[in-house]
């Protein structure tokens, strides 16, 4: 994988220093642990994978086609993502549907998961992530209607605090879909 723009192997190096710093500061030692040695380096290429979205670079590259049809709904469901939660850095992981009513232009039917998967290699609130997938296709299509529905599970909410599990669903929802008259179709099938 590319390193992410302006991201060096020193940017590399100073998340390896941050974390080998927090594994001390935890009252841990690769001298007693062993396990521990490779740590840094492992959890520095781990943001950086996790934090692509981050990179211009990685913006991704969506087919777009001329449309002429009328009442054609698109939907995209079952999209499995995973993020980790701009507050804790901790996961929350789930599954996305993405729908559109189009206008004059239709997007790739890979462009669902694709932006998905950029928005969501970020820090990231599943709130956030719903209306920037939303706003995207918005800009690049202009459809009559978009929904992003996601649902998810949130470690932070299950490791600490409430210590709770719970599916937490978000929607955002733009223009002819926001209609009552749509929801039954923006539903995730078993």
């Amino acid at each position: 994988m590319p390193e992410p723009a302006g991201e060096t192997r020193s940017g590399n190096a100073a998340v390896e220093r941050a974390v080998a710093d927090l594994i001390r500061a935890l009252g841990l030692s690769s001298a007693t642990e062993p396990e521990l040695a490779q740590t840094p380096a492992r959890v520095a290429e781990l943001y950086r994978e996790a934090f692509s979205g981050l990179d211009p670079a990685n913006h991704p590259d969506l087919a777009t086609f001329p449309h002429a049809g009328q009442g054609d709904l698109v939907v995209v469901r079952n999209l499995e993502f995973h993020s980790l939660c701009v507050h804790h850095m901790v996961p929350f992981f789930g599954r996305a549907l993405v729908a559109y009513l189009p206008g004059d232009t239709l997007v790739g039917i890979s462009a669902a998961a694709r932006l998905l998967d950029f928005y969501a290699r970020r820090p990231q609130l599943q709130e956030r992530l719903g209306q920037q997938i939303a706003d995207h296709l918005d800009g690049l299509i202009r459809p009559r209607g978009v929904a992003v529905v996601l649902e998810a599970r949130h470690l932070c909410m299950e490791m600490r605090g409430v210590r709770k599990r719970g599916d937490v669903e978000t929607r955002a929802v733009r223009g002819e879909l926001a209609d009552p008259r749509w929801a039954a179709l923006l539903q995730f099938k078993s």
